[in-house]
């Protein structure tokens, strides 16, 4: 048995060396590989070779046996093939010759662990977690499309998970709103027809990718949904697009071959990703997917009657249950749908994730919610540092950090009040606020108090758009209070800046707010901020509490305007009479860490737990 296992193996060894060409090869390469380093010198040379270098080389004496035993073959070999065998032999002899130059040679066999460091360093491309993919999924995000947070969130939180080791991709629609400058740039990647609504009509589902900052975007594509000026029109427009939209997305992601880890949904317009993938994706490689469904704003929901909702989404009749999509007595929400079938639910901040679970805060889901609440978790979102750094912000007219905040501030402040068109006076007390002009952002609180926040040492600036009652109203203000208060009823991203960098406080009193951004961003800009207590507001502004010095910003409570008009004199009376202790808070706020990479790190943590 031995015997022909050895025989088996010396013939794989030297399978191909059987050709003379093989020898007129060994010839001219014989010396470099005899060395030991490069390929085999059996692997190039009749079989009688390995026996004579083995006589030469002490350390191969034990398997030159082996290449006696087969010498039998290589010479019926050369009995078949005369004339080539004579050539074949003259390597043989060369090789006999040269043999000195072999041993002259072995100090390379020495420095052949040189090779070693790049094998020592291969386990570095195996990361220390494994590396997960993600696929967003949402209606907005900026830049390509941008009307509230969910904007922010989409382009900000993909691009941290990168730098933690993640695969990730972003679905949107493709809206003929977004910019040339990013359309020109997408690349076609497909298209198919896919079947959408319960009669068996299809449409037309083209995909064209644009990659930005190591996350991959791929935009769906249909001018029948998408050829709207904006994003959002009104719901008998809006449910049969974000149907298509959520149906189309899982298509395209079998049609491209990517199966996610995870599948991350953003509020209603995507809730139906986690109702599809469960039921007519179930047999598809997309099942083995997680979903995690994160609530913007619970006031959104997607409602609309069940026989519209029915036949543009095609889903099962099961579905449309009081458990599922059904509410009330004959609507479908299309929300409630995706937390009944998603792995996991967050919203965008710790109080938030408490308040939607009781009644005043639970736009009818409160109970809903409650029965879910198991896999309920709330994470504040971040900013991005490097667009909100007012030290290399580009639209400020001084740039500051913590430590020259105190000196540079005044330079904005003066700036600020001669772009708006206000008393210039270093002295005077600039309260700030952007936001959109609505019951929701508590703008019925100051339009009822602002007459008697004014006096000769405030000033007010507002900056948004909303409801033509307030719209109205802070027009009269800036009339009425001239040189003191400025509305500019629009949008605008430099003055935003300006505002940020310029004024001492700034004023988010909100009837219930989920995250809100506006608080982070004035903190690290040096802004005090005044806010009510809710959601996110409370959990990243802290009282200031005078005994300690501690704080970040001031805050109450309930809801009314006497409380609001409370805080903002103990702002200003703080500003005027201890300036030491204002200067900290601008300060404390500004070395708060409100950057993503927390924010990352939470959600990784949930696609860890739900995938494990």
């Amino acid at each position: 048995m031995t015997k022909k296992n050895d025989d088996k193996t010396a013939a794989k060894k030297k399978a191909p060396a059987r050709t003379a060409a093989a020898g007129r090869k060994a010839k001219a390469a014989e010396t470099p590989k005899a060395d030991g380093t490069g390929t085999p010198l059996e692997a190039a040379l009749p079989e009688a070779i390995p026996a004579e270098a083995a006589k030469e080389t002490p350390p191969k004496a034990k398997p030159a046996p082996r290449a006696k035993k087969a010498a039998p073959k290589a010479k019926a070999e050369k009995a078949e093939k005369k004339k080539p065998v004579k050539k074949a032999a003259e390597p043989v002899e060369a090789v006999k010759e040269e043999a000195p130059k072999a041993e002259a040679a072995e100090p390379v066999q020495e420095q052949t662990p040189a090779a070693e460091p790049a094998e020592a360093a291969a386990p570095e491309e195996f990361p220390a977690t494994p590396r997960r993919s993600v696929v967003f999924i949402g209606s907005e995000c900026y830049p390509f499309v941008k009307t509230g947070g969910l904007g922010d969130v989409m382009y900000a939180l993909p691009k941290e998970l990168v730098k933690q080791n993640c695969d990730v991709k972003v679905m949107l629609p493709r809206y003929k709103c977004i910019p040339w400058e990013y359309q020109e740039k997408m690349v076609f990647r497909g298209s198919f027809d896919m079947d959408l609504c319960a009669d068996g009509r299809s449409f037309y589902v083209g995909i064209m990718e644009y990659v930005w900052d190591g996350v991959v975007y791929d935009f769906i594509d249909n001018e029948e949904f998408f050829s709207s000026g904006n994003p959002y029109t009104n719901l008998v427009d809006d449910i049969p697009k974000y149907c298509y939209f959520a149906k189309a997305a899982l298509a395209a992601l079998n049609y491209m071959d990517w199966t996610p880890d995870i599948i991350h949904c953003h509020d209603w317009q995507a809730a139906l990703v986690p109702v599809y993938l469960r039921t007519q994706f179930a047999n598809t490689k997309l099942t083995t997917a997680k979903t995690i469904l994160t609530i913007h704003n619970l006031r959104f929901q997607g409602i609309y009657d069940i026989p519209t909702v029915r036949y543009w989404s095609g889903l099962p009749d099961y579905v449309f249950n009081k458990d599922a999509l059904k509410t009330g007595y004959r609507d479908a929400n299309m929300l409630k749908g995706g937390l009944t079938y998603s792995n996991s639910i967050t919203t965008v901040s710790q109080t938030y994730a408490g308040e939607i679970q009781s009644p005043y805060y639970g736009e009818t889901l409160d109970a809903h919610l409650r029965y879910h609440s198991g896999k309920l978790r709330g994470i504040v979102n971040g900013i991005d540092c490097d667009i909100w750094n007012p030290a290399t912000d580009e639209r400020l007219h001084a740039n500051y950090d913590a430590a020259s905040v105190l000196k540079r501030k005044k330079e904005n402040k003066r700036q600020l009040q001669e772009e708006l068109g206000l008393e210039q006076d270093d002295h005077k007390f600039v309260i700030g606020l952007i936001s959109r002009l609505t019951d929701q952002k508590g703008l019925d609180l100051l339009n009822a108090i602002l007459p008697h926040v004014m006096d000769e040492h405030t000033q007010v600036v507002v900056l948004g758009t909303g409801d033509r009652v307030y719209e109205d109203s802070f027009r009269y203000y800036e009339d009425a209070y001239r040189g003191n208060v400025c509305s500019s009823i629009m949008y605008d991203e430099t003055r935003a800046h300006r505002i940020y960098a310029g004024a001492d406080a700034l004023l988010v009193p909100s009837r219930f707010e989920p995250c809100g951004l506006t608080q982070l961003i004035a903190m690290r800009y040096g802004t005090v901020p005044i806010v009510r207590e809710t959601g996110g507001l409370k959990d990243t502004v802290h009282p200031y509490e005078a005994w300690c010095g501690a704080g970040n910003g001031f805050t109450f409570a309930d809801y009314n305007s006497g409380d609001m008009l409370y805080v903002i004199r103990q702002a200003v009376d703080l500003y005027y009479n201890n300036p030491t202790a204002f200067k900290a808070l601008r300060k404390a706020g500004m070395t708060e860490d409100f950057s993503w990479k927390r924010s990352a790190e939470a959600y990784n943590d949930i696609y860890r737990t739900i995938c494990s």
